[in-house]
């Protein structure tokens, strides 16, 4: 059957697809526009509604309540982002291989009266190194944050043949459970731990030898302003990739410009990761190239609107 007349369970029986996003502080996220535009521009009937834990008062630790309710109002499938993704994996029924790998899951498709855990960060942030940094050097790449996104693009960029990732994390023993899943999978000799408790040497030393930086933590959301690591570690040959895009122009991707470093904002990972999750919540092949034009148009919408509220100021 072509992709384009396949439905997912939910969809299926009520002709239309109610989506919703679990995590924190997720007000100015872009993905609800982003999967609904796709969706009108198909024909699809399509609702995708935010579930912020922020907004509800809940704890993180209730990711597990809001998963049972979404299921029971009758949501075909939800996203799930900081910080949520790992925590999620004990109130799913079934992960696919590549999510059971990473330890974190970022989609969760409802069907057949189980919920079933997805990965698409990691296929998402690939394609966005394929298509943003085509030509760029994996010799030695330094990554910053080891949750359920570090986890995701630690996997990707050792997939497309990364020789030598090094990870940091403010928890160390979520870091070294990180290299060590790793390199279970992908060789010892290609992926070690840094420690940043000794002020950031270790941090400094690395990075004068890598080839490239992955930003994975919170820091640079707009609940989280700030930067990662100091403006003066930022040399001009080395490429700079960071998966936060609210807002897509970071301290870190602002700052890496204006060091002359290649960059790769989140944009790109944000279009590809939410089109692969459509197509898992689906079944139903969206165009990429649209939903690139649809994030660009909210990108600048979300810009203009911040604008005109500065000037009525």
């Amino acid at each position: 059957m072509p992709a384009s007349q396949r439905a997912g369970e939910g969809g299926s029986r009520r002709g239309g697809y109610l989506i919703g996003l679990i995590g924190s502080g997720i007000g100015s996220s872009l993905s609800p526009a982003l999967h609904e535009r796709e969706a009108d521009r198909l024909g699809v009937r399509y609702l995708y509604r935010l579930l912020d834990i922020d907004d509800l008062a809940l704890p993180a630790a209730a990711i597990g309540d809001l998963l049972s309710a979404a299921r029971l109002a009758g949501y075909d499938g939800v996203n799930v982002t900081h910080p949520g993704k790992q925590l999620v994996l004990d109130h799913l029924d079934e992960l696919s291989p590549e999510t059971a790998d990473l330890g974190a899951a970022n989609t969760v498709v409802f069907t057949g009266g189980r919920a079933i855990g997805h990965n698409t960060d990691w296929s998402g942030f690939a394609r966005a190194v394929g298509r943003g940094l085509p030509d760029a050097s994996l010799d030695a790449v330094v990554l910053l944050g080891a949750g359920g996104a570090g986890s995701a693009v630690a996997h990707a960029v050792l997939t497309l043949g990364a020789g030598h990732v090094r990870i940091f994390d403010l928890d160390a023993r979520r870091g070294a459970a990180l290299v060590e899943a790793l390199r279970a999978r992908f060789g010892a000799d290609r992926v070690s731990g840094g420690r940043l408790s000794d002020g950031g040497a270790e941090l400094a030393a690395a990075l004068r030898s890598a080839d490239g930086l992955v930003h994975a933590t919170p820091t640079g959301m707009a609940a989280h302003p700030g930067l990662p690591v100091p403006v003066d570690l930022l040399r001009p040959r080395l490429w700079v990739a960071d998966v936060v895009y609210r807002p897509l122009d970071t301290e870190l991707v602002t700052a890496a410009r204006e060091r002359g470093c290649r960059v790769l904002d989140g944009g790109r990972m944000a279009v590809f990761q939410a089109a692969d999750s459509f197509r898992l919540f689906t079944g139903i092949d969206p165009d990429e190239e649209a939903m690139m034009r649809h994030f660009d148009a909210l990108v600048g919408a979300a810009g203009a609107g911040k604008r005109d509220a500065h000037a009525r100021r």
